[in-house]
């Protein structure tokens, strides 16, 4: 976890330091709260990793002297085939459609059928052919 804590604080503090240099030469309060609570953010997921980070033993990626056949395995479980990742697109393409043609009932619909879709993305492991 410590090359991932380290990219997080170097945002941490490149997004602080730059936040005052921006207040200083833009004068403008949008980009600076943009920018301050970019600084936050980088140090809330830094900070959380850092903790996180003692309750683990050390990765095979975090020792100089692993070798490669320490991190062989599986890497995880991806889905075979799965319609929902396509019907949660056409459903944002539905909700972004209404203000482009300036009809609400559009993204009314919209967010209806992403509730179904959501769901349905959500506990398709749950139910059918991959329930364990």
């Amino acid at each position: 976890m410590k090359p991932e804590r380290l990219v997080f604080w170097f945002i941490a503090v490149f997004f602080a330091a730059i936040t005052p240099v921006y207040w200083f030469m833009a004068q403008e309060i949008a980009g600076t709260f943009v920018l301050g609570f970019a600084a936050l953010l980088g140090a809330l997921i830094a900070g959380y990793l850092t903790i996180a980070a003692r309750g683990f033993d050390a990765r095979p990626e975090d020792r100089r002297d692993a070798e490669v056949y320490e991190a062989a395995g599986e890497v995880g479980f991806f889905p075979p085939q799965s319609m929902w990742p396509f019907v949660s697109a056409a459903v944002v393409t539905l909700i972004f459609l209404g203000p482009g043609v300036e009809q609400a009932w559009i993204t009314i619909l919209g967010l209806g059928i992403g509730i179904w879709a959501v769901s349905g993305w959500v506990l398709e492991f749950y139910r059918g052919d991959y329930q364990h």
